[in-house]
């Protein structure tokens, strides 16, 4: 179902070979969520139901994750059953894709994976889309238990972690170093200050993967994680702006190195640079 590239859960992957297969393989499900929702509508893979990673994975009144019942709903209305295996894929090498498999590991939903290298690998290799719409027989979802507190970080606990726990700022040199707010292409917004959380190393998300949007065999992973000192022998928290760059590099130390304690600070920089009486560096 996955490469063979020594991770230490190669089965939270599969294939873009893999995936043309088995299209609409009973006991899966297929789901694309994209940076820009509109590529679903210009074309998609057979069988695929479109996400909007806005509307359906975040609250819109309050600056969170989609409830566990908002999440459900959209499940249910995706034709997903609990004991479905689900598989992710999007535009951007799998940022939002990655954003809402960490999403559904919080909330419970295990049976996930990520389909490697997403759309830019699917369109590379000359494979077909259609602009069809799935039609999805609706089911009555429920998650199985409590969110996964472990996977997840908040404001106070990466203040009370500064200088305790391995700290990945995953976004652009640009950003890290405060002269930007945003990635280079988007608005300038989301922060009152730029910099980075002290002590936090910066090892921005793009560095995980290959050209064709797949990611790096485990051993250059462990290498360039580990050449800037983050250690699976320490907890380890990402972030970035929004959380949807940190949530694939959560993917990256969490699922493929198999990293003990990782986890998505969420919040990021768009909370982090704009609290009152929290540190900054430049």
């Amino acid at each position: 179902m996955s490469e063979p590239d020594g991770y230490s859960n190669s089965e939270a992957l599969v294939s873009t070979e893999w995936l043309a297969q088995n299209l609409g393989a009973p006991g899966y499900k297929l789901i694309e969520v994209d940076v820009n929702p509109a590529a679903y509508q210009g074309g998609h893979i057979e069988g695929a139901v479109g996400w909007d990673w806005k509307q359906d994975l975040q609250e819109q009144t309050v600056r969170d994750l989609a409830s566990a019942a908002a999440l459900e709903s959209k499940l249910g209305e995706s034709g997903v059953s609990p004991g479905d295996t689900i598989l992710l894929y999007g535009d951007n090498n799998n940022w939002f894709a990655a954003y809402a498999y960490w999403a559904l590991k919080y909330y419970g939903h295990d049976k996930v994976k990520l389909v490697n290298g997403g759309r830019v690998k699917w369109e590379a290799e000359g494979r077909p889309y259609t602009t069809d719409v799935p039609q999805v027989q609706a089911t009555d979802y429920h998650f199985p238990g409590g969110s996964q507190e472990d996977i997840r970080a908040y404001r106070d606990q990466v203040l009370a972690a500064i200088g305790k726990v391995g700290l990945v700022d995953v976004r652009s040199p640009g950003e890290f170093s405060g002269q930007l707010l945003a990635p280079e292409n988007l608005p300038q917004e989301g922060a009152q200050r730029g910099g980075h959380i002290p002590t936090a190393v910066n090892v921005p998300w793009a560095t995980a993967v290959k050209e064709d949007g797949t990611f790096k065999s485990a051993d250059e992973l462990r290498s360039i994680y580990g050449g800037k000192g983050v250690q699976p022998d320490r907890e380890v928290i990402a972030y970035c702006r929004i959380g949807e760059r940190s949530a694939h590099t959560w993917f990256v130390l969490k699922e493929l190195l198999g990293y003990p304690e990782v986890r998505n600070y969420d919040g990021s920089w768009t909370e982090w640079g704009s609290s009152i009486r929290v540190p900054i560096e430049k």
